[in-house]
C-alpha cells in the first residue's frame, strides 16, 4: 500500500470566515489566520493537507464573483490527481450558497466538504478545530465522493442542496431540507459572475416598489422572500405579470424555515395568484439557495420550463 493511500492528501480551501477571524484591539472580529495557521489548530488527523490561501473574508461580504472563484478553486483540486478530498473553510453567513453553486457546478469524483464556525479561532469555546477534523474525516472517506457536496458542521453532516443556517450563536448550526443522500440536480456548469438575481422581502402591507427598482436596475431574475407556504398580497401580482412579460424570471421562496411551498391560496395575492402570474414555487430551497440556483439557471441560458423543473422536480425530497 503506497503513502497517498494510508495518508491521502486533502486540500484545504482557505476563505476566510470566522473560522479565521480572531478579535483584534478594536474589540471587532476579522479574518485574520491562515489556512496553515488553521491546520495548526487541528488535532492529529490521518492525512497530509494541503493548505490555500484563497482569500480572507467575512462571508456576508462575498459577491457572486468571490463564490465563482472558490468554485473554480474547488475545480482545480477536483482535476488534480493527486488530491484526494477537498475542504472549504467558509464563513457561515453564506455558506449555504456558496456550497450550493459548487454542487451545482460539479460532478463530485471526490468528497467536497464544506465547513466553519460559530466561535472565532480566540474564543475560549472555539468550535473551529473540531468542526475542521471532522471535515479532514469526511474528506479522507472516498464513501463520501458520490454524496455530492457536503456540509460538516457542529457533528452534522448535511447536503449542499438545501442547507440552511438556523442559529446565530449555537454550534449546531445547520439543518437542511433534504435527506444526505438525494444529490440529484441539475449540473450547471457556467460562471454566475455578473449575474444579477434580487432577492425582494414580503411582508404584511408591502408594495411592489422594490420589485420595480430590481427590474429597473436590470436584475435578470427575482427571487421573493414570501410568507407561509409561497405567499405575497394583491399588491405584489402586477409587478410578477410585468417580470413575467420582461423575461424576468421570479421564484417564490419563504421566510418559514421549514416544508414544502405549494401554491395553493388565492385571495388576489396568495401562492394560486403569484403562480397565475407567471412566478414559480421554490418547493424546498429557501431564498439565498433560491437566488444561487436562478442565478446558475440563468447564466447557463435555461428556458423557462427548465427553471421550473429545477426549482419543482429536483427538490422533491426521497
Amino acid at each position: 500500500m503506497n503513502a497517498q493511500k494510508i495518508h491521502p492528501l486533502v486540500a484545504v480551501i482557505a476563505t476566510g470566515g470566522t473560522i479565521a477571524s480572531k478579535r483584534g484591539a478594536d474589540g471587532a472580529s476579522t479574518p485574520s489566520l491562515t489556512g496553515e495557521d488553521l491546520l495548526a489548530l487541528v488535532p492529529q488527523v490521518n492525512a497530509r493537507l494541503h493548505p490555500i490561501d484563497l482569500m480572507s473574508k467575512d462571508s456576508a461580504s462575498l459577491t457572486l464573483s468571490d463564490m465563482q472563484r472558490i468554485s473554480d478553486r474547488v475545480r482545480q483540486q477536483l482535476d488534480d490527481p493527486a488530491i484526494s478530498g477537498i475542504v472549504v473553510l467558509h464563513g457561515t453567513d453564506a455558506m449555504e450558497e456558496t456550497a450550493l453553486l459548487v454542487h451545482l457546478q460539479h460532478a463530485t469524483s471526490k468528497p467536497v466538504v464544506f465547513t466553519g464556525a460559530q466561535f472565532t479561532a480566540d474564543h475560549p469555546h472555539a468550535d473551529g478545530p473540531d468542526n475542521l477534523a471532522l471535515a479532514i474525516e469526511i474528506a479522507i472517506d472516498q464513501g463520501n465522493a458520490g454524496r455530492g457536496v457536503l456540509v460538516s458542521f457542529g457533528g452534522r453532516i448535511l447536503p449542499a442542496w438545501g442547507v440552511y443556517k438556523r442559529s446565530a450563536d449555537e454550534t449546531d448550526a445547520f439543518r437542511s431540507a433534504r435527506p444526505i443522500g438525494h444529490v440529484e440536480s441539475p449540473r450547471l456548469s457556467a460562471p454566475v459572475s455578473g449575474i444579477r438575481v434580487d432577492i425582494v422581502a414580503v411582508y404584511p402591507g408591502c408594495d411592489a416598489t422594490h420589485i420595480h427598482a430590481s427590474l429597473d436596475a436590470g436584475a435578470l431574475g427575482i427571487v421573493l422572500a414570501a410568507l407561509g407556504s409561497g405567499n405575497a398580497n394583491p399588491a405584489m401580482i402586477e409587478a410578477v405579470r410585468r417580470c413575467a412579460d420582461s423575461g424576468v424570471p421570479v421564484i417564490v421562496s419563504s421566510r418559514v424555515p421549514d416544508g414544502l411551498l405549494v401554491s395553493s391560496y388565492g385571495g388576489g395575492g396568495g401562492g394560486h395568484d403569484l403562480a397565475a402570474a407567471g412566478a414559480i414555487h421554490s418547493r424546498t430551497l429557501r431564498p439565498g439557495q433560491a437566488r444561487i440556483l436562478l442565478a446558475a439557471l440563468v447564466a447557463s441560458g435555461s428556458s423557462a420550463g427548465q427553471i421550473s423543473r429545477a426549482f419543482s422536480d429536483y427538490c422533491d425530497p426521497v
